[in-house]
């Protein structure tokens, strides 16, 4: 069971690691971008825990066949859980209201011939390149070559001056590129716009095409800038002129001529025959008859009123014209597939190519590279953005040059699906990372194995788990992640590719009927929506309550859960008491990577509470305590086991501990006597006032006041590299 058997220190250490490059530990995310993945260590760590027999370290690296277990996830999301569980020979049933998400845990799992898929793929490259190539081809400012491969187009925002009537740039840098990646700093002149190397930005001296002396800090200044012509003082953003406007501004480029005398990166100015090429794009997405590109409009919400702001009215105005027109061509090119193993796929692919493939993107002048419009989980808008080349570069090695392309796509993708076929875990030896090939395990719901076919039940449904026949004690395990409450608005976002894909794939999915991801039954904090902590709190009790009643008794209900606030752990302890559910273990894990944008550098936490939940069981007696200093004493132990396992919380992962422990005593506390009947803001009160009289955060605070001290403040994603074995004596109390 996994209250006797996890191992602490030993998933921690890996669950870190992964989740600092997770692709290199699970590839098969790549299929498509989901947000705030758990490590799928952490799950398969869980699953060998109750199910495997042995000792964790030994076992986790072997290969197994739970045939015969099932395995539920209500919350399915990026599907780590099932697909860890089906990776060992489970059964398993998925639900997600969220059409994304279920059609990328479909693709995840979809057996699929990865040969007859890089024949797709190559055709459809070679079929691109024939009609747009030519658009992503510059000529070299050193060796003349006409030949070369843009990179990257970076354009700035543009506003007309209310005053005087001219258009100037918003630029808050003149400086595109550091010279951490590159030999100089890149400097663009206020006066020209010619771009220039620098030694030094804090001294870049005069333009070397007009002699105006070299600016660093750009006129655009929290949402003002002066017009540069009449000095008139200008807001942005504004939300009644239509879309922002861009220039074009500078080109990073990869030259295959010159690259091997070359030090540093390429940049130029663009020429005329650079914004021809773009004129050109925007003439011949005139002349095509585009049925793929979404004229749906952007509807209200949390983080689409953000693009509202901008004057942002439609998804299409999220592209400029030479993105539209190679998307509406790849959506021409995969349609045309006969395939439909190799159509969906490919599907699959541009809908995450389209993240890349906007004029959200923003151009990391440090790390030189495109950043995604997810990489933080909103919609950001800057006032430079990033035009990555549709169909990617490769070098004469075979790897590619750059990101955001079809190329990177299809890579990725191809690893992704080989890694369903040949499942590998990292084994850390001193400094090494050993790549372990896991024998007989395998990701999919078939394969056929010299001439032998294996089959697995795999179920997945785009409906909420509440309105499905779900048969009583039919369930082995559930393990699951569910929303975080007033967290990521996924389905705003995901919004964004499914507008795309619904084209694609809409008429043979029932599951795309719907002209939008959003549902009122999505269980997440949303302003705009009025969905609140009582609308999260019976949601979250109602797929409880379901999911109770199908597990078989005493089977394990595990769910991953981690917030900044207290308040928004009370409705996790009113969902297990409405389903007659006890916490008998609650586990710390690191489960987000603390360089993360949206983390790095704050007091947010990166680890979660896995609370091991049973209708009937056992709980370790030491764990439980009904006073502050008791709980203070359960942090400091977790807190120490994470430490072997290389992972040093910080204050922000102290305070989730504790709020994790607090929750499990509140439910151990109220497990008798509990009327689910009374209102839903009565029984959060409850559980407000039983987390108060243990103690409360304030209380165990105190307690921890010299650990909290020797903490770190904020997250930094550090990893050490050392290991030691843990384990003690289990004295039990029965539920």
């Amino acid at each position: 069971m996994i209250e006797r058997n996890f191992d602490v220190p030993f998933i921690a250490d890996l669950s870190l690691r992964e989740k600092q490059i997770q692709q290199n530990y699970r590839p098969i995310i790549a299929v498509h971008k989901w947000f705030a993945r758990r490590p799928g260590t952490l799950f398969r760590g869980l699953l060998l825990s109750e199910f495997a027999k042995g000792n964790l370290r030994e076992i986790f690296f072997r290969g197994h066949n739970l045939e015969g277990i099932k395995v539920a996830d209500p919350f399915m999301g990026g599907g780590t859980p099932l697909v860890e569980a089906n990776r060992v020979g489970c059964d398993t049933v998925g639900y997600d209201i969220n059409p994304m998400a279920y059609w990328i845990v479909q693709q995840e799992i979809a057996s699929l011939d990865i040969g007859t898929y890089r024949s797709g793929a190559l055709r459809l490259l070679q079929w691109l390149e024939s009609k747009v190539g030519g658009l992503y081809k510059t000529k070299c400012r050193k060796c003349g070559s006409e030949d070369a491969d843009v990179k990257y187009f970076i354009w700035v925002k543009t506003k007309a001056c209310t005053v005087c009537g001219r258009a100037f740039d918003l630029f808050p840098s003149y400086v595109l590129a550091k010279n951490r990646r590159h030999t100089h700093y890149v400097i663009v002149c206020s006066r020209c716009g010619q771009l220039n190397e620098k030694d030094d930005q804090h001294n870049p001296g005069r333009c070397s095409a007009c002699g105006e002396a070299l600016k660093v800090e750009g006129p655009a200044r929290q949402s003002t800038c002066n017009c540069p012509d009449c000095g008139g003082l200008n807001a942005y953003p504004n939300s009644s002129g239509g879309p922002p406007k861009h220039r074009m501004v500078a080109i990073e480029y990869h030259c295959p001529v010159c690259k091997s005398g070359h030090r540093g990166r390429f940049f130029k100015t663009p020429d005329n025959s650079d914004l021809m090429k773009y004129r050109s794009a925007s003439e011949a997405l005139g002349r095509i008859h585009a049925m793929n590109i979404p004229d749906e409009e952007i509807p209200p919400g949390d983080e689409t009123d953000r693009l509202h702001r901008w004057g942002y009215g439609r998804y299409r105005e999220m592209f400029n014209d030479r993105q539209l027109l190679g998307l509406e061509l790849s959506c021409q090119a995969i349609a045309a597939q006969e395939n439909e193993q190799i159509r969906n796929a490919l599907a699959t692919n541009l809908s995450d190519l389209l993240r890349y493939q906007n004029m959200l993107c923003r151009y990391d002048s440090m790390a030189l590279k495109s950043l995604d419009i997810f990489s933080v989980h909103g919609f950001p808008v800057g006032l430079i953005q990033c035009e990555s080349n549709l169909l990617g570069i490769r070098n004469g090695n075979g790897t590619n040059v750059g990101s955001g392309g079809w190329r990177n796509i299809i890579d990725k993708y191809v690893r992704a699906k080989e890694y369903c076929h040949h499942p590998f875990e990292i084994r850390h030896e001193g400094g090494r990372k050993i790549q372990v090939p896991i024998a007989g395990e395998w990701i999919g719901e078939y394969r056929d194995s010299q001439g032998v076919v294996e089959k697995r039940s795999v179920e997945l449904r785009c409906v909420s788990s509440t309105e499905v026949p779900i048969v009583p004690a039919s369930i082995d395990a559930v393990f699951t992640d569910p929303p975080y409450y007033a967290n990521v608005q996924y389905a705003e976002l995901m919004d964004f590719c499914y507008v795309w894909l619904r084209r694609l794939v809409g008429e043979k999915d029932p599951a795309f009927m719907r002209s939008s991801t959003r549902n009122e039954n999505e269980l997440t904090g949303n302003v705009s929506m009025d969905r609140g902590l009582t609308h999260f709190t019976e949601g979250l009790s109602s797929v409880f309550q379901r999911m109770a009643i199908a597990l078989k008794p005493g089977s394990p209900f595990v769910f991953t859960y981690h917030h900044n606030t207290i308040e928004a752990y009370l409705p996790i302890a009113v969902a297990l008491l409405d389903a007659g559910l006890t916490c008998s273990a609650s586990i710390p894990c690191p489960a987000e990577m603390g360089a993360s944008i949206h983390i790095k550098g704050t007091m947010s936490s990166v680890v979660d509470t896995v609370f091991v939940c049973r209708s009937t069981g056992s709980v370790v007696r030491s764990t439980i305590t009904d006073s502050p200093a008791g709980i203070a004493r359960l942090v400091r132990l977790d807190q120490e086991s994470l430490r072997r396992g290389n992972v040093s919380p910080t204050q922000g992962d102290l305070r989730c501990i504790a709020y994790g422990h607090l929750i499990r005593l509140a439910v151990w506390q109220l497990r008798t006597g509990w009327n689910a009947d009374v209102s839903t803001d009565a029984k959060l009160q409850l559980v407000a006032r039983t987390v108060q009289k243990l103690g409360g955060w304030t209380a165990v605070r105190e307690h921890l006041a010299d650990t909290l001290a020797k903490a770190d403040r904020l997250q930094s994603g550090i990893v050490s590299e050392d290991t030691e074995s843990y384990g003690g004596v289990i004295d039990e109390i029965s539920f």
